[in-house]
């Protein structure tokens, strides 16, 4: 089947208000810029994004951020990004924070028909217990909190329960795919990216090159895969150009 198609608007037409979203992607690493600008330029909004973290200012989800158009976000980090910071607290995004490991494996779950599994991570602790702020009021009270999660003992070892992950749609980077929608992707780009396309209903994947792949080089195959969009080479953006402030002459 040939999944490609001609655009990134093309790839993105069918994203309504209020739709839900797995976006691939670390920091700025494996981010699919090219689908979310798309998606920026159509101007849809009252989004449920799922995703390690939120972009950073001016840059991937953020500008999706910045223009309003996420109303919540699940994901394991906040950040660097300040915007995310100033909506969350002010309340006008609900913010689900999850163990990082939780989510990858609650994004694995959905995309492999598992609804719900047991984790250790979070036992003890307002995750289980219930009580997170998932969206503040103005006046810095919390409007809505995290339920109280079930939890049972194997082993002797308490285990908090954690439902799987769908959404409607996944955006995600690759390195190389082929028309049938099989992909590799590179090194530390490979992060959240299968693990969101396995998780959405439509997934949507920008490829920098566009090849046969040999059986062995799959990471993904393309059964999770409903969109191909080839993409060439992509500036990539560097979140931190050096690690410690210059020293004074």
């Amino acid at each position: 089947m040939n999944k490609l198609v001609g655009s990134a608007a093309e790839a993105v037409a069918d994203v309504f208000p209020g739709a839900s979203l797995a976006v691939g992607g670390f920091g700025l690493c494996g981010v699919p810029t090219v689908l979310i600008d798309a998606l920026h330029e159509r101007g849809v909004g009252d989004l449920s994004v799922v995703s390690n973290n939120c972009g950073v200012d001016g840059g991937g989800l953020g500008l999706l951020l910045a223009a309003g158009r996420i109303t919540r976000a699940t994901g394991s980090y906040i950040g660097e990004n300040k915007e995310f910071a100033r909506r969350y607290l002010a309340g006008e995004i609900e913010v689900e924070l999850i163990p990082q490991g939780t989510l990858a494996e609650r994004l694995r779950a959905g995309g492999c028909g598992i609804p719900a599994f047991y984790s250790p991570a979070g036992v003890g602790t307002m995750v289980a217990d219930g009580g997170l702020p998932w969206r503040y009021n103005p006046d810095g009270s919390v409007a809505v909190a995290s339920p109280p999660r079930e939890t049972r003992v194997f082993g002797g070892r308490e285990y908090v329960l954690e439902e799987s992950i769908t959404t409607d749609f996944a955006l995600v980077r690759a390195a190389k795919g082929d028309r049938h929608g099989n992909l590799h992707f590179a090194k530390s780009a490979r992060n959240f990216n299968p693990l969101c396309a396995m998780a959405g209903r439509v997934a949507i994947a920008e490829v920098e090159e566009l090849t046969d792949l040999a059986p062995e080089d799959v990471h993904l195959p393309g059964i999770f895969v409903q969109r191909v969009l080839h993409v060439g080479q992509v500036e990539k953006h560097i979140e931190k150009r050096r690690t410690r402030r210059a020293l004074d002459a």
